[in-house]
């Protein structure tokens, strides 16, 4: 079987479990003692914000010591950066965003940070840049002008994009959508937002998604068809695995630990919903979860070791179900592959489909209407593969 491309970022591992109600239950992790662990596991790659590498505040000569033993560690086990990202979130300087806060000052501030970011991005091979605007939105109605708000984001990554363009590196930049938390209301709150928002960029071609599972279910949307549409519109530029369990605070669960059914049908899209039943997402399988706060370090691990686990099995379930002679019956049964057949046949125009009366005056919509669709026993079928109850 084909490596799959598992990358974790320095935060979920290295997240010291400190919530709004209670203080944390974990030390900190080096990056470096991560990257070797996260190697030993068998992870390809490593994605960081620019403060999980650099303390905040850092001189340029503590900033430098930094990275040069960042780098040693990628050097020393063969991982990789395939996406880095800024926080915009945690400084309360940042409170009311960092792209759209109200406070012209911030936002130069704040685009700065994430050019001086970039370019350590760009020397690191990083080929992704995300951009999750936790803090780009209000709790209030009267406090944001969203319009203006948008005319600055907007702003903001068309000066980002404008920049690697100009630098010539090989970046493009994926939005992240979330719906709420840590703001009331955060701007780009969705997969299908986010895409509405990127036709409007003067450099479009370099922006695309990274969705997140948790994000879309908090919003009590399907994300297997989220992803389905980003691959739709070519725009799945990178994607965050996690569990959620319904529309609640963002969970970050290990990746299935939360609706599992969801996270077979995400799998079986992303790894045989291709051409020819290959892949239709070639990028890594980036988790961005967070080991519960019960676990100690080394429950830390198993819980990243987990991630991969669960994805790996998934794949095998999805493989079985669809090699599963009876699943292809039920699959021609329902008609599936009907629907990648065009409405209209090859040059038939709209005279000819008003000509043809089996279309209407002889199509017997009783008899249409009538017949079972036999979707439950495809949904039984993926279940009894989930449960390993089919060989």
């Amino acid at each position: 079987m084909e490596k799959i491309p598992f990358t974790f970022g320095l935060w979920t591992v290295g997240w010291p479990a400190r919530d709004p109600f209670g203080d944390a239950t974990r030390p900190a992790l080096d990056p470096v003692e991560t990257v070797h662990r996260l190697a030993e596991l068998g992870a390809t790659g490593v994605t960081f914000h620019d403060d999980d590498l650099i303390p905040f505040g850092s001189d340029d000569a503590e900033r430098e010591r930094h990275i040069e033993r960042f780098r040693a560690a990628l050097g020393e086990t063969g991982l990789i950066v395939p996406m880095a990202t800024t926080n915009l979130f945690t400084h309360p300087v940042f409170k009311d965003g960092g792209f759209t806060s109200n406070r012209r000052d911030v936002r130069r501030y704040a685009l700065r940070k994430v050019l001086r970011n970039i370019d350590l991005a760009a020397s690191l091979g990083a080929k992704t840049y995300v951009l999750w605007g936790g803090r780009e939105g209000a709790e209030s109605d009267s406090a944001k002008d969203v319009r203006a708000a948008l005319d600055r984001y907007k702003e903001g990554l068309d000066l980002l994009t404008s920049y690697v363009i100009e630098k010539g590196y090989d970046i493009r930049f994926a939005i992240e959508p979330k719906p709420n938390e840590p703001r009331g209301d955060i701007l780009l709150p969705t997969i299908g937002h986010a895409l509405g928002f990127i036709n409007e960029l003067e450099h479009s071609e370099r922006v695309g998604l990274n969705p997140e599972v948790g994000h879309e279910q908090m919003a009590g949307l399907n994300f297997m068809h989220g992803i389905a549409q980003a691959l739709w519109h070519g725009k799945l530029f990178h994607i965050d695995l996690n569990g959620q369990r319904g529309i609640k605070y963002d969970q970050d669960l290990v990746f299935g630990h939360g609706d599992l059914l969801n996270a077979f049908f995400l799998v079986d899209l992303l790894e045989f919903g291709g051409p020819e039943g290959g892949r239709a997402y070639e990028g890594p399988r980036h988790f961005d979860y967070k080991p519960a706060r019960t676990e100690d370090v080394a429950g830390v691990w198993a819980s990243a070791a987990a991630n991969m686990r669960m994805y790996t099995l998934l794949r095998e379930r999805a493989e079985a179900y669809r090699a599963d002679p009876e699943v292809q019956a039920a699959l021609a049964n329902a008609r599936v592959a009907e629907l990648s057949e065009t409405t209209l046949g090859a040059g038939e125009t709209v005279a000819d489909l008003l000509a043809d009366k089996t279309a209407f005056e002889d199509f017997d919509v009783d008899a249409a209407g009538a017949e079972g669709a036999n979707f439950v026993q495809l949904t039984q079928l993926a279940i009894e593969h989930l449960l390993g109850a089919r060989k």
